[in-house]
């Protein structure tokens, strides 16, 4: 069976389209073909991409049992581990999946409120007038504080001033698009000792997962589970037969939630101030908002504003952090919006050409905050967080942390953008960040 809409050029010219301008690159294809194509990329099955609503409506219902996704990241096992519930299909992505959630919903997620916003003002207190700084730089350390702190539980000691630059390192190695290579041509992961460039990658994995392991056994030892962490609580999780995560489950849980928590909010925090203060009428709209507020110490109510939550959405919308969700690969025939599709067909919710639909979203260039107040949009049609089974288990903090931050750095600091120059997506490893990093000075 022919898969549809093949783009016509050699597999090495599309791969190195998808590194080098992604998103350049799937409006081309959506100009020549609408919202279904193939993308063919060196070292993997043929790729279908759909960005029809209805089409990604039914990827997210089908019966998981007819897709297989955790083996179409296969390109993550040398950083995440074989454990990572991003790897994992079937009966064990569901019993991990389980064990996982408590920690991300609820009251336990509201409970991260004060501490985002005490971490915001203690990164923010440290810009200077006169002295411009990268909101890249800046939002990597609040996002990774975040996550030491309501991940780990971690303040101070050894082992938290060993693992933040030991991470941040570790990102950096992948965070351009000629290193990004390493995701895409498998045969650059070569270990050739510790000067070469994959050396580096392997030993400072490493480094993290001793770090993470004496972290784990520390807390192990302790009489009884202390803090209202992630870590503490995935400690005490049991799955039906009341079994506990291994050592080895739980140090590849904790490096996804390093990296995909770490970089991803980063990410979106950098766009969401670049437009704030690219575009004046969107900063004062939210100054607006957030000075109407009775109660402006509390981190819920602060959530629940709807321009903060429709500038948090937008940033998302427009240029997402990852371009597509993950990929199902079909275990046997199955039908999608009236096409059949054989075994073993990867597809590709395009997450990007799907938030560029102009149908969807008119205009979809421009930063326009007030479409999410004007409709309601579906969970086949706006998806940040991917959908389905595969949906993000920490998106509700990653939410939670973004408009939190917004508001906090709106609230206490007068900022400008640096320079005029213009911002565009960037490839960093796996996932879209920006071209410059955003420089930003305070206003004195």
């Amino acid at each position: 069976m022919e898969l549809p809409n093949t783009i016509p050029l050699s597999t090495l010219r599309q791969t190195i389209n998808w590194i080098t301008r992604p998103y350049d690159f799937l409006d081309d294809c959506a100009k020549s073909y609408g919202d279904i194509f193939t993308v063919k990329l060196v070292g993997f099955s043929p790729l279908v991409f759909l960005s029809n609503p209805q089409a990604i409506k039914e990827i997210f219902a089908t019966d998981a049992k007819q897709f297989d996704a955790g083996r179409s990241n296969e390109i993550l096992r040398y950083l995440l581990g074989s454990n990572s519930v991003i790897l994992l299909d079937g009966d064990r992505h569901k019993r991990e999946r389980k064990l996982l959630m408590p920690p991300f919903h609820g009251e336990k997620v509201k409970s991260y409120g004060d501490i985002i916003c005490q971490i915001t003002r203690e990164v923010g207190d440290r810009w200077q007038p006169q002295q411009p700084f990268l909101a890249s730089k800046a939002m990597q350390d609040i996002s990774l504080e975040v996550i030491l702190q309501a991940v780990f539980g971690l303040r101070e000691g050894e082992r938290y001033q060993q693992i933040k630059p030991l991470l941040s390192s570790l990102l950096d190695m992948t965070g351009s698009p000629l290193r990004s290579s390493f995701f895409f041509f498998t045969w650059l992961q070569q270990d050739l000792g510790s000067w070469s460039p994959w050396g580096k990658v392997v030993r400072q994995r490493q480094e993290i997962y001793d770090l993470l392991q004496a972290e784990i056994e520390h807390r192990r030892n302790q009489s009884a589970a202390t803090g209202n962490d992630v870590l503490s609580l995935m400690l005490l999780a049991r799955d039906e037969d009341g079994q506990p995560m291994t050592d080895p489950e739980l140090k590849d849980e904790l490096m996804s939630m390093l990296v995909a928590g770490h970089e991803t909010s980063a990410s979106v925090l950098a766009w969401a101030l670049y437009w704030i203060h690219k575009l004046p009428e969107v900063k004062a709209k939210l100054l607006k908002e957030l000075d109407s507020l009775e109660n402006n110490d509390d981190p819920m109510a602060i959530a629940n504003l709807p321009y903060l939550t429709a500038v948090a959405s937008e940033s998302l919308r427009i240029y997402p952090i990852v371009p597509i969700v993950f990929p199902r690969i079909a275990k046997q025939e199955v039908k999608i919006n009236g096409q059949y599709f054989p075994p073993e067909t990867t597809l590709v919710p395009s997450i990007y050409s799907l938030h560029h639909r102009e149908d969807l979203y008119p205009e979809p260039k421009k930063f326009k905050p007030e479409r999410f107040l004007e409709r309601q949009f579906s969970a086949s049609e706006f998806i940040p967080f991917g959908g389905g089974n595969r949906r993000c288990l920490g998106y509700a903090l990653a939410l939670l942390e973004i408009k939190l931050v917004l508001a906090t750095v709106l609230t206490n600091y007068s900022l400008k953008l640096a320079n005029n120059q213009p911002v565009k997506p960037r490839r960093r490893g796996l996932t879209i960040a920006t071209s410059n990093g955003v420089p930003l000075s305070v206003v004195s």
